[in-house]
């Protein structure tokens, strides 16, 4: 029985021998390229993207020392992440789209507590802990200040 995709990529280089993970909110896929055509509101959980080792420690730099997102550049085809079964056309049903506020919360909370702890000398956060908070907080914070342009516009 296939049960979906069995190696994670680099999400930019497609490299099948990576070395680090970053967890992003489901709505961080809108930042990532080639996006369009994926129902970010249907993933349920976390969206992973992965970096081979060359790829990480240049992403760990520009993240840390020039302070960029380097999302528009990752690859969203070589995410990993679950979208919820389509039972609508089975059942001709309707089913409301899953409430990801919670998760957002939750990671933010934890990625500003990450960012705050970093620099204590009994911080046991390691860089990778860092650039993944970085990295959410700035797509969530991207996200919320585009919905509230449209909003305002």
């Amino acid at each position: 029985m296939y049960t979906g995709q069995t190696e994670q990529p680099c999400c930019l280089c497609g490299d099948p021998d990576t070395a680090a993970r970053v967890d992003l909110p489901p709505r961080a896929v809108q930042l990532m390229k080639h996006s369009g055509p994926i129902a970010w509101r249907d993933i349920e959980g976390e969206v992973s993207i992965h970096f081979c080792a060359s790829d990480w420690e240049l992403v760990a730099d520009i993240v840390l020392k020039k302070g960029m997102s380097v999302l528009g550049r990752c690859n969203v085809a070589r995410a990993s992440f679950v979208l919820r079964e389509d039972f609508e056309a089975l059942l001709n049903e309707t089913r409301e789209e899953p409430d990801q506020r919670p998760l957002e919360r939750e990671m933010y909370a934890e990625a500003t507590r990450v960012v705050d702890e970093y620099d204590d000398a009994d911080s046991l956060h390691s860089r990778r802990d860092l650039v993944e908070a970085r990295l959410v907080r700035w797509a969530l914070e991207e996200l919320d200040g585009a919905a509230e342009a449209e909003v305002g516009a």
